[in-house]
């Protein structure tokens, strides 16, 4: 596995993933801030939470209705239990002291090798919802010097971070 991101370590049922302790607490903020977003936009519109259910059938508005009638609930909550697994992997190290000169250089959260999906998709969820309060649509159409966006790529390279351990998991498997 040598395209797996720097500071994990892969066994057998979990993956250490190296970050910085305020890493931890940034990435546990935006997961609660997610939840609530989601949590807030049932029964109200929202463009941003909208893009976590994309309609298949852009060109159909009646069967991308019955479609998203169907799925939008269940979708919402897969992410919701996706955002509560990684969550739950960080909750360890979230002191309730928010200290921003914690001393150590890095935490290794555990991720069970099974919940690594849930990992990606919430990763994913929060840079779409972001990017649609942005109104970024092409992830390379903004600024890389405008802080706004920082958040946004932060979480795009703990993302790439993730998949090539995924992809390193996947080849695993099936060189076995």
């Amino acid at each position: 596995m040598g395209d797996r991101a720097e500071g994990t370590a892969v066994t057998a049922r979990t993956i250490s993933f190296r970050l910085a302790p305020i890493e931890v607490q940034h990435l546990a903020a935006l997961i609660d801030q997610l939840t609530e977003v989601i949590a807030a936009a049932d029964g109200h519109p929202d463009p941003a939470v909208d893009r976590l259910v994309p309609a298949p059938y852009p060109d159909d508005p009646d069967a991308a209705e019955a479609f998203a009638a169907a799925t939008r609930d269940d979708l919402l909550d897969r992410r919701t239990a996706d955002a509560a697994i990684v969550r739950g992997a960080l909750s360890p190290f979230l002191d309730g002291d928010d200290d921003p000169d914690d001393e150590r250089e890095h935490v290794d959260v555990a991720i069970r090798v099974v919940d690594i999906d849930s990992w990606l998709r919430t990763i994913t969820a929060l840079r779409l919802v972001i990017a649609g309060r942005l109104g970024i649509t092409i992830d390379d159409e903004h600024d890389l010097d405008d802080p706004r966006f920082g958040v946004y790529d932060w979480l795009a390279y703990r993302l790439d971070g993730l998949i090539a351990i995924a992809d390193g998991l996947d080849d695993a498997r099936d060189q076995a």
